[in-house]
């Protein structure tokens, strides 16, 4: 079975590829449409946001690249980049707004001679002069119209290029609908110039050639306006982009040497000064200091290093030297990972896109059929040629695919990014917008509700002993031992200044139990309730007060001095400060909290009360999760919310896998969401999240739906209004940013507010 496994992951790849010349929705439509259709491709995601392409499975490149070709438009290998190299310049270029600077000089043009022509179309109606030549002569307005209108035509050919390019292959798109405006306005302007030159009953009022002019001038204003829009949506990776090192300071034989960053080596000695950007992953070897690791976690604190902590690529040294050690460079850095996986994520598609897909793929050639519909309807109900051509040309320029196609993609781009300025990572489109609809949430114990790691919450000295003589005693003792507990009794007494004694002869004994001689000959015994009491002599009283701390989920420690008991120490893995109201945030959005651990049940229930969980499944081992996740499963959709060590067969098994606190260690193949700061405030978030983007991707959906159902009718003159082409192409150009304008208040999205 393995072997099958391993021979279809080597055959079955995932290939990235640039898509150029799509306009609209209905182009990424007909490529996906394409490309699937190949023999050996397994899926196929087109994204028109940032014209890219992701496709799995065993067909070559040169097919894929071949078949997009032929369907009308251009398309390349991204060619990874060594993992040696932090550029990001196929990234980088690809979200560069390239398409701005050129609609703008493409507007400005278009602007100047549409004012001209404006000025002799409509002038005169509002009282302005003409040129003497104009004036009264209708053929002469026409034929100078005509040149205006055709600079305009050519100023703006690339709607006509790719319209009908599309049309001849059978895959009409946006630009089709505005260029068959456009060139019948232009057209019926031109016959009606020829029957004026012939005599026939036609003024100046018959021309459309201002239409013709308005219809791409306006047209273009709503792309550039929707392109300024949908560059904003990538900010926030821009931004992550921007935020890697140029430059490395190295350490080598002795000198400092500033090199590119593509130089460093894994195993080489940096060194990071006050103020300086940390240039890859590495390890502190040398020296102390305070790190920002906000644009990383998200997390506004800094983080105290010292040798031995992990530092990562693109965060702040803020005020110590620091020498470290290079562990990851290039693009296995934290930063580049981050980069990619939210990269990989806006090129993925959410499940609710496949409704608008659906529409996108037969909305062009509808909308055309429509328009003929309308004219024929209308020269059956007895409107001369020019009505009926005009309410034709209002209903193909009124129409919008781009709306629709591009409601999904902006708000997931956008929802990404606010999730990655806050530390949350969200693999697919498809787990941003999952992980709202989850029921039921069950939350591992330790290191995820709790601090993963035992410490002090209890002292009871006995007798005449003082907290300071317990704790200086049972230090003493547990300095000696690697336990965990044995640590948690050394901090807490390193917290309080508390200084050993020094001991002797130090054992650690069978049955959870340690023993040494301290300097004046006296025996030091510590261990469990149990161990102390098979050995000396513990009155009912102090078993007593052991068990309660037993029944809070606290593990006591008896200490003893010779045969008199000193006190005792009770030690817990303490939940985390934040997560009692993590566990309240997500029961407040509808959402049953289980949490599982191998613990007891005693102690499994002590915690649970603690953090106000609804339920708790204890004596659950790391691959007894999987099951009680398909159990939970039966009950409604449920996330996994785990370390990502021991709980990936439930991070994998959950409709839902969260793994949390995975800091630099991102790249958790069994989880749908990674959360990089150890607070379990973040899986409530990703959740408020993903139901705001999908509020948002349904709201979009909804605009784009109702323009279209209501837009259409009413070009068509179904209400007995007739509108005008130019506001047709007016509406048209303002509904696709209105849909990316509305995605972008996401980015105003607090994910640690309201529901």
């Amino acid at each position: 079975m393995n072997s099958i496994i391993l021979q279809k992951a080597v055959n079955i790849l995932s290939e990235q590829y640039n898509v150029t010349g799509m306009s609209c929705a209905a182009c990424s439509a007909r490529v996906e449409r394409v490309v699937k259709k190949l023999p050996g491709v397994t899926s196929c995601s087109v994204s028109l946001l940032t014209n890219s392409m992701s496709v799995d499975g065993t067909a070559s490149p040169e097919i894929i690249i071949a078949a997009v070709e032929k369907a009308g438009y251009g398309a390349s290998l991204k060619i990874p980049e060594p993992s040696h190299q932090v550029s990001h310049s196929q990234e980088e270029d690809a979200l560069a707004d390239h398409e701005t600077p050129i609609l703008k000089r493409r507007l400005i043009s278009s602007l100047f001679f549409l004012a001209v022509l404006m000025y002799l179309s409509m002038g005169h109606m509002a009282g302005l002069p003409l040129p003497p030549f104009l004036d009264g002569n209708n053929i002469a307005q026409g034929i100078a119209q005509l040149l205006l209108s055709a600079v305009i035509m050519v100023i703006n050919q690339k709607f006509f290029v790719s319209g009908f390019t599309s049309l001849l292959h059978l895959a009409p798109n946006m630009d089709t609908l505005v260029a068959m405006g456009s060139f019948a306005s232009f057209s019926w302007s031109v016959y009606v110039l020829f029957m004026m030159t012939a005599g026939g009953n036609f003024t100046v009022h018959n021309f459309y050639f201002e239409s013709a002019a308005m219809i791409l001038t306006l047209i273009t204003v709503g792309k550039m306006l929707e392109a300024k829009s949908k560059g904003r949506t990538t900010d926030a990776l821009k931004s992550l982009m921007k935020l890697a090192p140029k430059t490395a300071t190295i350490l080598h034989g002795g000198r400092e040497y500033t090199v590119p960053i593509e130089q460093v080596a894994k195993g080489m000695v940096f060194i990071v000064k006050p103020g300086e950007n940390i240039p890859v992953d590495g390890v502190v070897i040398e020296g102390s200091s305070a790190v920002n690791e906000s644009a990383l976690t998200g997390e506004s604190i800094p983080v105290d290093k010292a040798p031995g902590d992990l530092v990562s690529a693109a965060t702040v040294n803020q005020s110590g030297f620091i020498k470290c050690e290079a562990t990851r460079v290039g693009n296995d850095t934290t930063l580049s990972q981050i980069i990619k996986m939210v990269s990989d994520a806006a090129s993925t598609k959410a499940p609710v896109a496949k409704i608008a897909d659906k529409v996108c793929g037969v909305f062009v050639p509808s909308v055309i059929a429509i328009a003929i519909l309308v004219v024929t309807g209308w020269l059956i109900a007895g409107k001369s040629f020019g009505d009926a051509l005009s309410y034709g040309i209002a209903v193909l320029v009124i129409s919008c695919p781009c709306a629709l196609g591009l409601a999904t993609p902006v708000a997931v781009m956008v929802g990404n990014g606010v999730g990655a300025k806050n530390g949350i990572l969200f693999k697919t489109a498809a787990s941003l917008e999952e992980c709202g609809k989850i029921k039921i949430a069950a939350l591992d114990k330790t290191g995820t509700i709790t601090s993963g790691e035992p410490k002090v919450t209890d002292t009871y000295p006995v007798g005449d002993y003082l907290e300071e003589d317990l704790v200086s005693l049972a230090y003493s003792l547990e300095s000696k031992s690697e336990h965990p507990l044995a640590k948690a009794v050394a901090s807490y007494a390193q917290d309080k200044g508390i200084t050993p004694h020094d001991v002797q002869n130090f054992k650690a004994l069978p049955g959870n139990g340690l023993t040494a001689t301290l300097h004046d000959g006296s025996t030091l015994t510590g261990g469990s309730v149990k161990f102390i009491g098979e050995k000396y002599s513990v009155s009912e009283r102090f078993v007593k007060e052991a068990q309660k701390f037993a029944d809070d989920g606290k593990t006591p420690l008896l200490f003893v001095k010779n045969d008199e008991l000193v006190g005792i120490i009770a030690v817990a893995d303490v939940i985390k400060p934040d997560s009692k109201q993590a566990v309240s945030e997500l029961q407040s959005m509808g959402i049953k909290v289980v949490m599982l651990t191998g613990d007891n049940e005693r102690t499994a229930k002590a915690i649970g009360h603690e953090a106000g969980v609804d339920d708790v499944i204890a004596g659950v081992l790391p691959d007894g999760k999987e099951s009680v996740i398909r159990d939970l499963q039966k009950s409604g959709k449920t996330a996994m919310v785990g370390d990502g060590i021991n709980d990936a067969p439930a991070l994998t098994r959950a409709d839902i896998g969260i793994a949390i606190g995975a800091g630099t260690d991102i790249a958790i193949d069994a989880a749908d969401v990674v959360l990089m700061k150890n607070s379990l405030r973040d899986a409530a978030a990703s959740v408020r999240l993903s139901r705001a983007t999908l509020r948002n991707i349904h709201q979009n959906l909804f605009w784009a739906f109702i323009y279209n159902v209501i837009g259409i009718p009413l070009a068509a003159g179904l209400w007995g209004l007739k509108l005008d082409p130019m506001f047709g192409a007016a509406a048209m150009s303002l509904s696709s940013f209105c849909v990316v304008t509305n995605a972008l208040r996401l980015n105003l999205f607090d994910v640690h507010g309201g529901k």
